[in-house]
């Protein structure tokens, strides 16, 4: 790993301060061209810094102070990044929302923050008026009101340390409200450090950059890692499937970073002669099944596919290695930093390898994780209960070291004394042709008492389809036992979805069986 100057050794936690960080590479480098955007304008480290100084110079005039926070509700990553930046100078908490919330969501995240300051771009405007917020305690403003004609002064920025809030990230709330993730400077940096080290970024390695900045994968992991490492980082505001390859092939990027959902539209472009034609060695992602990982092995001949496993609250704790195949794997601890163990969600006590339990993490490095939930001390001290962080998510460790993602503890079913995975359901539907998208869920049963649960699972078909339940459910029947067959089958024509592109199973489990679902009488 690169180091920046003797005095700022990033082998040193106590170094591990975002501002320090982006001033240090200015100072050793300030004509570096850091960033470029998918519309070819480009960024030095002069540039960005002084991009990032004028916001500070803007903020300090709002008087926020050093630890109150500023909510950002951007798409342009050109108005997002110099805020960040200019946060930072600041030592003022920067809380990113995802700009397609809207209405109670919206009005909880903004309640939660009790920021100093909303900067928004107009076009959120409406939404967020919509909120009853106090007016007089909070001021919203948009970036382009901003005066650019001033930076602030060096003198002027903030001194902050490696356990000060640097960021406030929600999760995505796939199982309930979303809460706020309490994030010290090292945690943020430990995700960058992690990209840096487990991918074993070279000097002339290029990130394209296609997920949202207000993920901690695209900001941190991503951007901030090529800001660390002096890697030039390729930035599409809104990821676009039809485009994924051309951004790559033109800019000639070596790395990226995907979720589930985008692997799964970037797999669904038609194969082209161009498919092969590209710089790109390494992607990054949430574990894929074989198939998509094949895909991206064979058909567009990226060598390394590296699965990985983490948490907003948590950052990475578990990498795949770049030469060996990820086969639906989490790949194995990143063992200079954390330690991960399969626990019975219960009594807490340690499983066999092979045994389904809960995944706990515990950071080696002081402030690696998470402080806390925002406003949610109960939780908070729950999670961390005997000193390891419980995830709730359904795990299993194999004997040569690899970890496998089983399922969210909340998602699994009990169905006739059995626990069922509904990624395992989810999975045996995928392999059917027609099938794109699966989500697999628990419904009460019927004539039930409340504590057994029916399987249902809702389906996203390739376009012109043919609907065949029985056929559908023989399929699965091969990759499946007798208890685990849905009992109910939905059609959609769409998923409610997070912007990450995470499936709003609780949203499903609401709306239960409807009238155009399908049931199992077999």
């Amino acid at each position: 790993m690169n180091t920046l100057q003797p005095s700022l050794s990033l082998e040193k936690p106590e170094n591990w301060v975002i501002s320090k960080i982006i001033l240090n590479q200015f100072k050793s480098d300030p004509n570096f061209e850091i960033i470029e955007f998918v519309d070819h304008e480009k960024w030095t480290f002069k540039e960005l810094i002084s991009l990032g100084l004028k916001v500070s110079h803007n903020i300090n005039k709002l008087n926020v102070k050093k630890g109150e926070s500023i909510i950002v509700m951007i798409d342009d990553p050109k108005l997002f990044i110099p805020i960040w930046i200019g946060a930072s100078f600041l030592a003022v908490t920067f809380v990113a929302i995802n700009t397609a919330l809207r209405g109670e969501v919206l009005y909880h995240q903004i309640e939660t923050s009790s920021p100093k300051l909303i900067i928004a771009e107009e076009k959120y405007y409406d939404e967020i008026m919509k909120i009853n917020f106090d007016r007089k305690k909070t001021k919203l403003i948009s970036p382009l009101d901003f005066n650019y004609s001033r930076e602030l002064a060096e003198t002027q920025i903030v001194e902050s340390n490696n356990y000060d809030v640097s960021c406030v990230m929600f999760t995505s709330g796939t199982s309930g409200p979303s809460k706020g993730v309490i994030m010290p400077n090292c945690h943020c940096v430990l995700f960058a450090i992690g990209t840096i080290e487990n991918y074993e970024l070279k000097e002339n390695d290029k990130f394209y950059i296609c997920l949202p900045l207000f993920h901690a994968n695209g900001l941190f992991m991503q951007l901030l890692a090529c800001i660390i490492n002096k890697n030039k980082a390729i930035i599409r505001g809104k990821f676009s499937a039809s485009n994924w390859l051309k951004d790559i092939i033109k800019f000639k990027a070596t790395h990226t970073n995907m979720l589930g959902a985008v692997a799964n539209f970037v797999v669904a472009q038609k194969p082209t002669a161009l498919d092969k034609k590209h710089h790109l060695k390494l992607i990054g992602s949430a574990p894929l099944p074989k198939e998509p990982e094949k895909i991206f092995r064979t058909r567009f001949g990226v060598k390394h596919v590296v699965p990985l496993y983490g948490m907003t609250e948590v950052n990475i704790p578990l990498y795949g290695k770049k030469d060996e195949l990820g086969n639906g794997t989490c790949g194995k601890l990143y063992k200079k930093y954390f330690e991960v163990e399969i626990r019975d969600p219960v009594s807490d006590q340690k499983v066999k390898n092979g045994e389904v339990g809960e995944i706990m993490v515990r950071s080696l490095v002081p402030y690696g994780f998470m402080q806390g939930y925002l406003g949610l001390p109960e939780k908070s001290f729950d999670s961390f209960r005997n000193f390891w962080f419980h995830t709730g998510d359904a795990g299993i460790k194999k004997s040569t070291g690899h970890f496998i993602f089983v399922d969210r503890i909340k998602d699994c079913i009990r169905k006739r004394g059995e626990n069922i995975s509904s990624y395992e359901v989810e999975q045996a539907f995928l392999k059917i042709p027609e099938v794109t998208e699966a989500a697999a869920y628990a419904v009460p049963a019927e004539g039930g008492d409340g504590m057994e649960d029916d399987v249902m699972v809702s389906l996203l078909l390739n376009k012109n389809s043919e609907i065949n339940y029985l056929n559908w459910i023989e399929k699965a029947k091969l990759n499946l036992a007798n208890f685990a067959i849905p009992r109910y089958i939905r059609i959609m024509s769409d998923f409610p979805k997070t912007q990450t592109g995470k499936i709003q199973k609780h949203l499903l489990k609401k709306e239960g069986v409807t009238n155009d679902t399908w049931k199992n009488i077999n």
